[in-house]
């Protein structure tokens, strides 16, 4: 029976973010890479991406044949634990691709095996090339990452090679290690830097090789792999060495290269507020619904419980953010959560702007089960040992089968992926409830899941994320009560 190895791995700029997939298909008895697949997917997120790969890298085994069996080596220790059946698979949005991940070849045909990042470069490189292409308006093709492979490597050697005075032969050999790098399969910065090594090489056997020339080969190596990689710090003005950059300058070292100007392959960090400019993101407006007869009782109401209208004051309060956001004038889209309470304040907000109201359930407030309509000493009293696990772990549900906060955070995050793609550039106001805005708020910061329980969330309040095209998001506004005032 033939044998295969598949090789995948995925990438998220941002996570979510712009995102992207690399499969290879290796023969495991030669070596031979026989198929390589990639693709830009928009949005989504590293685990999405992932399992994109993984799918991919077994569809494309399957085509060479489906009676061969397949060992799957993945960086991903979520996928391969998943997939092997040893963790339990919870996201929404990982289940659907996991299912269609087993269909491909029967279980007793593929096995799995995790491996470290660095042994993962062949799938990492082609998921970072189709993020390129997606930048660039494209899709990744075969032809093109040749190419790309082609002209770096090219370019390490013709950076690295000494003057004439320097050896002969010293930059064919750069040119033998970089085609013998890349057709292992690693990527164009490891072909740089293999380039790199072979003229530093051939240039110390000679005793031709000058300090300048020993750092500029380093140098060359690094900014290949910068290239790459998009290697850069998150702020300001800083200094990060890559990996294929410190490879270059290990070479230097054993040639024996020493001075003044000998210096270790560097790559400067593009300055965090300098970056290009991103475009206008998509701004998501958070407005909490105004108040109804359950908030100033401080009771549990979330979408397993009565579903109450708004209070005398929380319509006062629909018509004070409406007329609010009015001055303001930048919102161009409304949606809501589908529960009353969320619907009316974004129908009086709706009605000064002039514009429609779009339902999201995934904007539904989080399911209290049997909390619904208590307050918290009551529950305290009741379900004292359910509330502390709750308290303590986000993976707790409330007692009789109501909703975690770790499932919220799955389904926000999956709403948000949605909503972002949907409105790029532009501000949306989403009317919702007190946990998805703070789940909105935490997963922007990047923030742990006690920090729901710091925020403080009136009635009728506004808050502001931005998220823009290369994954990250702001935090602009929480809790602005200013217009009920």
């Amino acid at each position: 029976m033939r044998e295969f190895i598949v090789e995948a791995d995925g990438g998220s700029r941002g996570n979510p973010g712009p995102a992207g997939y690399g499969s290879v298909v290796i023969d495991a008895a030669t070596g031979e890479t026989l198929v390589e697949v990639a693709e830009y997917i928009g949005v989504a997120t590293n685990n999405v991406a992932e399992y994109r790969g993984l799918v991919a890298g077994l569809r494309a085994a399957h085509e060479l044949d489906p009676t061969a069996r397949v060992h799957v080596r993945m960086d991903s220790k979520l996928v391969v634990e998943q997939m092997s059946g040893r963790w339990k698979i919870k996201h929404p949005d990982m289940k659907p691709l996991a299912s269609e991940a087993a269909r491909v070849f029967p279980s007793s045909q593929v096995t799995y095996e995790w491996i470290p990042r660095e042994r993962n470069k062949h799938a990492d490189r082609l998921a970072n090339e189709a993020m390129d292409a997606g930048k660039r308006g494209e899709q990744w093709s075969a032809s093109a990452s040749t190419a790309e492979l082609d002209t770096a490597a090219a370019r390490a050697v013709a950076a690295a090679a000494p003057e004439p005075s320097g050896p002969p032969g010293d930059a064919t050999a750069g040119a033998a290690r970089a085609r013998a790098a890349l057709a292992g399969g690693r990527s164009a910065a490891d072909a740089a830097a293999a380039a790199a090594s072979a003229v530093v090489d051939a240039a110390s056997a000679a005793g031709a090789a000058s300090t300048a020339d020993a750092a500029n080969t380093a140098d060359a190596a690094g900014a290949a792999s910068a290239s790459r990689r998009g290697a850069a710090e998150p702020s300001g003005g800083g200094v990060a060495e890559t990996e294929d950059a410190a490879r270059a300058k290990d070479d230097v070292r054993g040639a024996d290269v020493r001075g003044a100007d000998a210096r270790a392959a560097r790559v400067v960090a593009s300055p965090g507020w300098g970056a290009a400019d991103m475009g206008a993101p998509a701004t998501f407006v958070l407005l909490r619904h105004g108040e109804t007869p359950l908030t100033p009782q401080k009771r549990f109401s979330g979408s397993g419980g009565s579903d109450p209208s708004l209070s005398d004051v929380g319509r006062d309060q629909a018509q004070r953010v409406a007329a609010a956001l009015a001055r303001r004038g930048t919102v161009q889209h409304i949606v809501a959560s589908p529960l009353a309470r969320t619907r009316e304040t974004a129908a009086a907000v709706a009605a000064r702007l002039g514009l429609d109201v779009t339902v999201e359930d995934g904007l539904r407030e989080t399911d209290f089960g049997a909390w619904e309509g208590l307050t918290f000493g009551e529950v305290r009293e009741r379900h004292p040992d359910d509330l502390t696990k709750w308290l303590a772990d986000p993976e707790a549900e409330p007692t009789g089968g109501g909703e975690s906060f770790a499932a919220t955070a799955t389904r926000i995050a999956a709403t948000r992926d949605r909503l972002v793609a949907a409105y790029a550039g532009r501000t949306v106001l989403l009317v919702t409830h007190v946990t998805p805005i703070k789940t909105f708020v935490r997963l922007a910061l990047g923030a742990p899941p006690e920090s729901l329980f710091r925020m403080e969330l009136s009635a009728a309040s506004l808050s502001a994320v931005a998220y823009y095209a290369d994954g990250n998001a702001s935090v602009r506004l929480l809790n602005d009560t200013s217009h009920l005032r």
